[in-house]
């Protein structure tokens, strides 16, 4: 801790660029109520999988996701270490562990607890971004901007919790949509003040070994819900496979490149492109989870359920799409070569969804890890040294 109270400092601009910028030991802890929120989203899913329980997955996903988002990019321009952001954060991690609490009946008789934990989280984060905006003049203008657009959507929240539950789904999506939209329409304002090209890559990474993590845990799950046997063992092996190849993917190609030729160029809608499609690559990596754990813990004698087939083949083929995104606009590595393996890639796991119907467990996590696997290969070979005929003699 640097001081007692000490003002919200700018930690962007030529000179903080200079310098290489890590995660502190707060932002660390502040991820670990998140790895019990996912956790947890998670074990809801895993007793709902169907089409319409994937869907309450993704609904409350996104605002768990939504608010470290919030924290992370103020952040990377604000970050202070005083008494005050201390305790802002510790009351912060007090409202993700609520909405943790409040997961398994989110959508229903939780519902109004989950808004309140939600509006409590964005309210104090409204507080820091006046904080910042008292404190630092040229971020004024935007520290206003967040802070009015996200106290209207914490509003929405708050007020969702007090009207009937008919209604209160409809203030969710508004305020959803009143988040969203702050940084599209702070988009100028963005401009003058980018966010830090090193943290933001780093910070972004760090979520996705969250969501990885779930993965980790859904084999060993898996594994310890039935006897152990040589199925069991292989099909676990291939669950981690399945998230090993997506860790070798994503952390292969990422870097701050994209976030420092936007800050060059003014392009703040690359930065927006990195932002909002995380959100489908994390759903994803997270469903995953749940799906490999489902086919590991799945009799290997007797056809894998058509719901675990799709889940897993379908949040596999879900973070392909993302990634060939990612690729293609130049979030991660620019490669259009890339980009179509991975849309491709999506394309062939749908099919196995479609044709794989009465196929065996271990089968099914197979072929998902094998198709997965392929894509690494294909990086390796498409990032081989070439050696010209005139070196060579």
């Amino acid at each position: 801790m640097t001081s007692w109270l000490q003002p919200p400092q700018l930690r962007i601009g030529e000179d903080s660029e200079e310098h290489e910028r890590h995660a502190t030991w707060l932002e660390l802890f502040y991820d670990l109520v998140f790895v019990v929120a996912i956790s947890q989203l998670a074990h809801n899913l895993h007793d709902h999988v169907s089409l319409l329980g994937f869907f309450g997955f993704v609904v409350l996903f996104i605002p768990i996701w939504w608010a470290w988002i919030g924290t992370t990019f103020y952040a990377n321009r604000f970050d202070s270490d005083d008494v005050g952001h201390r305790l802002l954060t510790g009351l912060q991690i007090l409202a993700i562990a609520a909405l943790a609490i409040n997961v398994h009946h989110g959508l229903g008789e939780s519902s109004a607890g989950f808004a309140l934990a939600y509006a409590a989280g964005r309210i104090l984060l409204v507080i820091e971004y006046l904080r910042a905006a008292n404190s630092i003049p040229a971020a004024r203008p935007l520290a206003t901007r967040y802070a009015q657009g996200f106290a209207i959507a914490a509003s929405l929240w708050l007020v969702s919790a007090f009207v009937p539950i008919e209604w209160r789904f409809g203030f969710w999506a508004l305020g959803l949509i009143v988040d969203f939209a702050t940084p599209l329409t702070a988009s100028k304002l963005t401009v003058a003040l980018p966010p830090h090209a090193g943290h933001l890559p780093e910070r972004f990474g760090l979520f996705t070994i969250i969501v990885l993590g779930e993965a980790i845990i859904a084999v060993v799950d898996g594994v310890a819900e039935q006897k152990w046997n040589i199925q069991s063992a292989i099909a676990a092996v291939f669950g981690l496979g399945i998230a090993f190849s997506l860790w070798w993917i994503y952390f292969d190609n990422i870097g701050g490149a994209p976030v420092r030729n936007a800050r060059a160029d003014g392009r703040v809608a690359l930065l927006n492109t990195w932002l909002y499609t995380h959100l489908p690559l994390v759903i994803g990596i997270a469903a995953t989870g749940v799906g490999v754990e489902l086919v590991v813990a799945s009799e290997a004698g007797v056809a894998l359920a058509d719901n675990y087939r799709w889940l897993i083949c379908g949040s596999v083929a879900l973070c392909f799409v993302a990634l060939g995104i990612l690729h293609r606009t130049g979030v991660i590595r620019y490669c259009k070569i890339r980009a179509k393996y991975r849309i491709a890639t999506a394309v062939v796991l749908i099919l196995i969804a479609i044709l794989g119907k009465g196929l065996l467990p271990l089968t099914v996590i197979a072929l998902v890890a094998l198709v997965c696997a392929g894509q690494v290969f294909q990086d390796m070979y498409q990032s081989r040294p070439t050696t010209r005929l005139s070196d060579a003699i």
